[in-house]
């Protein structure tokens, strides 16, 4: 047993301290990044910011409409082939922009039978350039030889792997064959991992820790999960993430997966962690004797069409950008200094 004494932090714990500016406004900031990677020859550009792979955020709906922000959608790993084929002659018929492959990720876990699925999929969408290899822990040998192999079949496709908090598995991960790994073990809205296993590590500390090994190596990272605010997307940049993925604030839109609920006049949607009793009851016929539910299910106040969010968010990260002179958010990060607090808000007429 080990106990390390050293301070790690969460987005709650800091504000980002302003700094000098030369910007007039904050339509001065460019979102868009370029990034090459360190396996795959795909050059990608667009803004930085994934929804989630869940199967209540990660939507062929949610893909169609977060594309027109250059967003990438992580699609959820549950859908069929037939839908999959379906989502493509849907597209061609209502000429939606082909660049939309270019922002898509297919999904799949680490059995072989999610592999035989991903190569059906990437054979009849051969124009999506990003794999996402989803497991609840990454730290197996299991899963890091099974990224070694979809690197092998893949050797020019993007691929995802996680989920990790630390940097030694960090790097391993990038050593196998990901180009970019997901970080966060616990951090999510409606994830008990947490709760129920006592395993995590702080989402900021580990965006830090993590990103630094990953750029050694020429790699990039995710931050997976903690953001509640657009706020926080500003934090996870500005501590090193190269991307930002979130469900939660996704979730309850029109264009979310999930039931819409009424209940006293009012509409909400559903919105669950992919380890919860709902997910398992859902797509694997209920929680397994020799495991236990490590998400929760939740209703969210239904929102409406995605795009005012979408804006928040990409608002937020202008006004991040401002305020610490940044007129890139390639260049955030390096304008960032992070200050402990312990209040974020004033709340005395409640949260907003």
């Amino acid at each position: 047993m080990i106990i390390d004494n050293e301070v790690k932090l969460d987005f709650k714990d800091v504000l980002i301290k302003p700094k000098r500016s030369n910007l007039c406004s904050r339509s001065q900031v460019d979102l868009e990044r370029t990034f090459t990677f360190k396996h795959s020859p795909f050059i990608w550009k667009g803004i930085p910011v994934m929804v989630s792979n869940m199967d209540t955020t990660g939507t062929f709906e949610m893909a169609i409409a977060v594309h027109k922000h250059k967003l990438i959608t992580c699609i959820h790993k549950h859908y069929t082939i037939e839908e999959w084929k379906s989502f493509r002659v849907m597209n061609s018929l209502n000429n939606i922009d082909p660049s939309i492959y270019n922002h898509i990720a297919v999904t799949s876990g680490s059995k072989e039978e999610d592999l035989e699925k991903l190569k059906l999929i990437l054979s009849e969408l051969p124009d999506i350039h990003f794999i996402c290899l989803d497991v609840a822990n990454g730290y197996t040998e299991h899963f890091v030889s099974f990224i070694a192999r979809v690197r092998l079949l893949y050797p020019d496709k993007v691929i995802i792997a996680g989920s990790v908090a630390t940097p030694e598995m960090t790097e391993e991960l990038i050593l196998k064959g990901a180009d970019i790994v997901k970080v966060g073990i616990g951090p999510g809205s409606v994830c008990t991992t947490r709760k129920k296993t006592g395993v995590g590590y702080p989402q900021l500390s580990s965006i830090i820790e993590c990103s630094d090994a990953a750029h050694g190596l020429n790699g990039h990272i995710i931050c997976d999960g903690g953001c509640v605010c657009p706020g926080d997307f500003g934090k996870a940049f500005g501590s090193g993430g190269d991307f930002v993925m979130s469900g939660g604030m996704f979730s309850g839109h029109e264009e979310s997966g999930g039931d819409l609920v009424e209940t006293n006049g009012e509409k909400f949607k559903e919105f669950y962690g992919m380890s919860s009793s709902t997910a398992m009851d859902k797509h694997s016929g209920g929680v397994a004797k020799y495991r236990t539910s490590e998400g929760k299910k939740v209703l969210i106040p239904y929102k409406g069409p995605v795009e005012t969010t979408i804006l928040d968010i990409l608002g937020g990260l202008r006004s991040t950008c401002t305020y610490v002179g940044a007129d890139k958010l390639k260049h955030l990060s390096k304008r960032t200094t992070f200050i402990r607090v312990t209040q974020q808000l004033n709340e005395v007429y409640g949260k907003s």
